[in-house]
């Protein structure tokens, strides 16, 4: 456990914070500089979110997993579902002490913003799970250390199951009721979180990932690596909202982001580390996203992986247009790194009648586009796939590994 408190050595790669709908880049050799006066805490420090991770999970984690308790655990999980449900039974005394404290919003969550974001959630449903599934999904890939956790942990061999359980954490965050008694996203957050610790104990023991992590001494899923996540899904689907003419108020704007700022506590992060605005998420997304993307063998592969996931399912359209529309969303240079196909005349289609379609549905243009089947239908089918969890509509349990991927 003493890693954990361990300085990281950071090798950035500079990227395409243009390309992502972001604001600027940063010089990929500068140190964590982003003040905590524009979080939450309005705490004018700077602390570099790399060297910080879970001190209240961790050491948990580690006992019930040398203790082999962790098979139990995930069978009294299985019917822990709604946030108002009793804590499971049969859990070790620890584990419901730990929920006890845990399981909870914070002190400071406004229940009026929430609902406020639950509604803006179900207005923007469509262009939410276009953005969330083919946008922030695929960007994972070009994440190095997310790539690398995902591909040489237990889940990563089994991809449409793992997929499964990030739609589930991303369906149970949308949900009109996610905050409520009869929602799923507390308990959710929470298996999460012991699941990230889990992960944290047990890559550290694979040769494969240690041959392949930029730091022989790193422990993974930081609260920087948890940030990663946050912008490549909240900040870049606000921004690419906002580019795309989507009307949104501002009340709705600041409802959004307070449930990613709940979500972030609910996972671990110091508040501390959560922005405070909008305009200072993107500023810290200078240091925890942009220049952290670049392409790795095992992105690409997962890259391939989920793009077929979203094959199965018929979209209305070819494999072509699907990662061209990838490539719209997050540039060239990132469908180069994973090697996706070039289909120029779906790109044309694209250019010209995403727009339209845009405008058509927020009422900015009386002109019905000759393409607005084809996008409609599009759309819906990603947003059938988020909603069917990857597999089918029943709930997909979030389950703590015990293992890295096989033979690892």
């Amino acid at each position: 456990m003493g890693k954990l408190m361990q300085n990281l050595s950071r090798r950035r790669v500079l990227t395409i914070g243009a390309a992502l709908g972001l604001v600027g880049v940063a010089d990929p050799s500068k140190a964590w500089a982003w003040s905590s006066a524009g979080s939450i805490t309005g705490v004018d420090t700077v602390t570099d979110p790399w060297s910080v991770w879970d001190d209240a999970t961790d050491p948990l984690l580690v006992d019930l997993l040398e203790n082999g308790q962790i098979p139990a655990v995930n069978t009294a999980f299985e019917k822990w579902i709604n946030n108002g449900d009793p804590l499971p039974s049969g859990i070790p005394a620890a584990l419901t002490t730990y929920l006890q404290a845990h399981n909870r919003l914070p002190s400071w969550a406004d229940q009026t913003k929430l609902d406020r974001a639950a509604q803006f959630n179900k207005r923007m449903s469509l262009y939410l799970f276009l953005l969330y599934g083919l946008g922030s999904g695929i960007m994972s890939t070009v994440i190095p250390r997310e790539a690398r956790n995902v591909y040489w942990s237990e889940g990563g061999a089994v991809m449409k199951s793992r997929a499964a359980k990030t739609f589930t954490y991303g369906y149970d965050l949308s949900a009109l009721d996610a905050f409520k008694p009869t929602g799923h996203f507390v308990v959710t957050s929470n298996k999460t979180r012991l699941t990230h610790a889990a992960v944290r104990h047990l890559l550290p023991q694979s040769s494969h990932w240690r041959a392949v992590t930029d730091d022989q001494d790193f422990i993974p899923i930081s609260n920087g690596d948890i940030l990663i996540t946050f912008h490549s899904l909240g900040t870049f689907v606000h921004g690419k909202l906002k580019s795309w003419g989507i009307r949104m108020s501002a009340a709705e704007e600041e409802a959004f982001l307070h449930m990613w700022q709940v979500a972030l506590h609910l996972l671990g992060v110091r508040d501390d580390f959560i922005p405070a605005t909008w305009a200072a998420a993107k500023q810290q997304s200078q240091y925890a996203l942009t220049p952290l993307l670049a392409p790795t063998p095992e992105g690409i592969d997962l890259a391939d992986i989920l793009l077929g996931l979203t094959s199965e399912i018929d979209l209305g359209v070819t494999k072509g247009f699907q990662r061209e529309f990838a490539r719209y969303l997050l540039g060239d240079k990132v469908g180069n790194w994973l090697k996706l196909p070039r289909d120029y005349a779906s790109r044309a289609i694209i250019e010209v009648g995403w727009p339209a379609y845009v405008a058509f549905r927020e009422g900015t243009s009386g002109i019905i586009p000759n393409t607005y089947s084809l996008f409609d239908r599009f759309i819906r089918g990603v947003a059938m796939l988020f909603l069917n969890n990857g597999t089918s509509a029943t709930y997909t349990p979030i389950t703590i590994p015990t293992h890295n991927r096989a033979g690892t």
